[in-house]
């Protein structure tokens, strides 16, 4: 027998196996603000979603098992950490994920806990934003790789009383006539937006009872979800394009 012969056999390219994908966790606050269309565009391409309650008390997981983090909305604010203290695991996760340069997507609550996360104000805003609306790019939103192949201005569905400020090292990227701060990018691919585009019709069906009358016409809210759709998809083939060459 030569030395050669007793070293392991390492078998052909094509029949190693590749490292499986980590799931991507999706923290969900209220039982009617689940993702929606998003977990439609993951999983048209292969990005695996796991679902975290935190109304039903789960804890969230640690950075280094996730491949990707979304946070959904709800009605509690960023600060009522006494009545649901999860919102600081939340934080320290957002910021444990922007420090090993995951993906992230903060929606309207979520949107704001990423920027507190990043050290940014979460305040009061002057008057209630709800119904479907639209907000407007900045130049810096125009050129967004995310936001901006569709034009100046986005279809979307408001639900919020509340603002982020804008994180230092942070890009601004949409508004509205109401609030100035509604979307922003930070590093590669952490994206914040105020404002939702995930609202298929069973989600819309099941906010409408919680939401003014007429606050959803069906055929804008089509606009939205189509606008929403390539946004999100767009979204998730940016985080795969980076996971492919870091």
């Amino acid at each position: 027998m030569t030395p050669h012969d007793s070293l392991p056999r390492v078998p052909p390219r094509s029949a190693t196996r590749s490292k499986p994908a980590l799931p991507w966790a999706v923290l969900q606050h209220v039982p009617w603000e689940g993702p929606g269309t998003i977990a439609e565009e993951a999983k048209g391409r292969g990005v695996p979603l796991r679902l975290y309650r935190m109304d039903k008390d789960e804890a969230v997981p640690p950075a280094d098992e996730i491949g990707g983090l979304i946070v959904m909305g709800g009605p509690m604010s960023v600060h009522d950490t006494a009545d649901h203290p999860h919102l600081v695991h939340e934080r320290r996760l957002l910021r444990d994920a922007v420090e090993r340069d995951l993906p992230i997507l903060g929606v309207c609550l979520g949107a704001q806990l990423l920027a507190a996360a990043l050290d940014a104000r979460v305040e009061r805003g002057p008057v209630p934003e709800i119904g479907i609306g639209e907000v407007t790019l900045t130049p810096e939103g125009r050129s967004d790789r995310v936001l901006g192949p569709d034009g100046d201005s986005v279809p979307v569905v408001h639900w919020h009383e509340e603002t982020f400020h804008v994180p230092e090292r942070g890009v601004l990227l949409a508004g509205s006539g109401l609030y100035r701060n509604q979307a922003f990018r930070w590093g590669r691919h952490a994206y914040a937006f105020q404002f939702h585009l995930e609202v298929d019709r069973a989600l819309a069906k099941s906010w409408e009872p919680r939401l003014p009358a007429g606050a959803l016409d069906e055929a804008a809210r089509e606009e939205v979800e189509r606008a929403g759709r390539a946004i999100l998809g767009r979204f998730f083939d940016l985080a795969l394009a980076a996971e492919r060459s870091p």
